[in-house]
């Protein structure tokens, strides 16, 4: 039987996970819930069981059928590896695999002579700081980007087959080249994971006192520093090409910043002619690449106004803000909560629409909240 044959647009496909950790059980959760038979298969037993238990499928052992599509979701020093032995022992299956890396696993697959019509790359846009089963939700897709990049080998209906599983679990579907997949990763991902972990490495040695000062521009840059080394070092490995292209562009720029301060520092008279402009510039151009970042659900970038209001640290209160808001007639775009060192109280930076923003201030003033200038 031919992949495109296995193909009904129903959600009788037949799913095999190899990997139960946060993306495979995570995944395993979501189409078992849309209906889809899934079968769980790990090296760990105990990973595998507790997959189980959490509501991802049946153990592979107990199932008798063989599979329509696999989806390898191994660490990604090893999915090429497991990929090629599932296109092996799965004749008749479509594979794929989560791996944030593309090139790197079709390349490898090509090399070892596996079936490549058979064989469709993705990899969902998703993820959390910890990992394991134990992080895994069935809602981790939705409303995330999910990226097919088939080969050139790949047939049609294998690529349709991994689109509709895909599709199945919540997110927007993007079909990309691989080579285009890795360069787009390595700028919007990967080269972030390594500025977070850089900069917050510079915390390591400061005094209590200066960590003590951290506000939300600290936070915002390093919230994901804390994913795992491991994984993070399987994954640069694997896209190397593609993130020191990045990094040679952003570490020139770099330099010219380094340069226009050394300027500064040293002679900030007539020796510092054009430094000044060259900061500028560097934060110009990041205002740039920054309005270019989508909007909500997906839409063109929307430049909206923040209204900051202080909100007490006590039980309900976010909440009796939140209604309020809402009894103005005001929707909310997004929320961000900072915290005062050392005081009961938060900041909550409400994000409107421009003409909202007044409204919405006199609104909740007048219910005696303290919204800030």
């Amino acid at each position: 039987m031919s992949p495109a044959a296995n193909i009904d647009g129903q959600r009788g496909q037949r799913v095999r996970i190899v990997g139960t950790g946060l993306i495979g059980t995570s995944l395993g959760m979501a189409l078992s819930r849309a209906g889809f038979p899934v079968s769980l298969d790990d090296p760990s037993p105990t990973a595998a069981a507790l997959a189980r238990d959490l509501g991802a499928g049946a153990l592979a052992v107990t199932v008798a059928t063989a599979p329509d599509v696999v989806v390898v979701a191994a660490p990604p020093d090893v999915v090429a590896a497991v990929a090629a032995a599932e296109l092996a022992r799965w004749p008749d299956a479509v594979v794929t695999d989560v791996a944030s890396v593309k090139g790197a696993v079709l390349a490898t697959l090509r090399e070892a002579g596996a079936d490549l019509s058979r064989y469709v790359g993705s990899h969902p846009m998703a993820g959390r700081e910890r990992s394991g089963a134990m992080a895994a939700q069935g809602d981790l897709f939705e409303g995330r980007s999910w990226v097919v990049a088939p080969g050139p080998e790949a047939s049609a209906g294998a690529v349709d087959l991994v689109r509709q599983i895909a599709e199945a679990v919540g997110p927007v579907v993007l079909v990309m080249t691989p080579g285009e997949h890795d360069a787009a990763v390595a700028a919007v991902s990967h080269v972030p994971q390594i500025a977070a972990s850089l900069v917050a490495s510079r915390l390591r040695d400061l005094p209590s006192s200066a960590v003590a000062l951290s506000g939300q521009g600290i936070r915002d840059v390093t919230r994901i520093a804390a994913s795992d080394p491991g994984m993070w070092t399987q994954i640069l490995a694997g896209n190397a090409p593609a993130v020191r292209a990045v990094l040679e562009s952003l570490a020139a720029e770099l330099a010219a910043v380094l340069d226009a301060l050394r300027h500064l520092e040293t002679d900030p008279g007539e020796g510092s002619v054009g430094a000044r402009a060259a900061l500028a510039r560097a934060v110009a151009d990041g205002n740039a690449g920054h309005a270019l970042i989508p909007g909500k659900h997906g839409a063109a970038p929307t430049t909206y106004a923040t209204v900051v209001v202080l909100v007490p640290d006590e039980p309900g209160a976010l909440g009796r803000l939140l209604q309020d808001v809402g009894e103005a007639g005001v929707n909310m775009e997004d929320l961000r909560l900072e915290h005062g060192i050392g005081q009961p109280f938060g900041l909550a930076e409400l994000s409107v629409l421009p003409a909202a923003a007044q409204p919405l201030t006199t609104a909740l003033r007048s219910l005696g909240w303290p919204v800030h200038e």
